[in-house]
């Protein structure tokens, strides 16, 4: 790489790393349509041209959507928007259950961690949630875009808290208490982060 390259800034110490850091990394086993990344830089450089550099170097599959220069810290995500894909349970159920998830001050849940169990309160980071219908625009055709006849598809904006409250454990949360049971694991993907004005907006499309 020329001189004149984007070189990325290390941190200091006996064992520099790359001032890279991800920012609400999506949980093992789902899908996702929108990752952050925060990636600090020696000299400044125009966000059209980090982009293109990067996208480069990505492998196929992976691309870079969007660069911004983060100058007064507008880099804070705070919920992220999911659809997931309950297979084997019918849309009325579906909304039975959620309408009694919503209906709830809390919603306790226990998720076995590398640090043992952990117990968290599905119900506070949960913002909206709803069943999406069969043609609905965000959640596209049942069985074309998710290969499901029967299913139900739910979609929700989550606080991104410490500790996270993550998809699986809001329908834990509905499998213990309103029997939602999928007869196969569900599908999650994460559609969009950022702040809840954005999603808000987003979820009225």
């Amino acid at each position: 790489m020329p001189a004149t390259g984007m070189w990325p800034a290390y941190s200091a110490g006996f064992t520099p790393h790359p001032r890279i850091s991800y920012a609400g990394g999506a949980p093992t086993g789902v899908a996702s349509e929108a990752e952050y990344l925060s990636l600090a830089l020696t000299s400044r450089q125009a966000a059209t041209q980090v982009g293109e550099r990067l996208n480069k170097t990505l492998p196929d599959g992976i691309e870079v959507i969007e660069v911004t220069e983060d100058t007064e810290g507008r880099n804070a995500l705070e919920a992220s928007q999911w659809r997931v894909v309950v297979p084997g349970v019918a849309p009325a159920a579906a909304e039975r259950a959620v309408a009694g998830f919503l209906a709830l001050s809390e919603a306790p849940v226990e998720r076995l961690t590398d640090k043992g169990v952990r117990r968290l309160d599905a119900r506070a980071a949960v913002v909206t949630l709803d069943v999406l219908g069969p043609a609905d625009p965000n959640g596209g055709p049942r069985a074309p875009v998710t290969g499901v006849q029967d299913c139900a598809i739910l979609r929700m904006v989550v606080l991104n808290t410490a500790p996270a409250v993550r998809p699986d454990d809001v329908l834990t949360a509905l499998r213990e208490q309103h029997g939602l049971v999928p007869s196969s694991p569900p599908m999650i993907t994460r559609l969009a982060q950022g702040s809840l004005a954005f999603l808000a907006g987003m979820s009225a499309l």
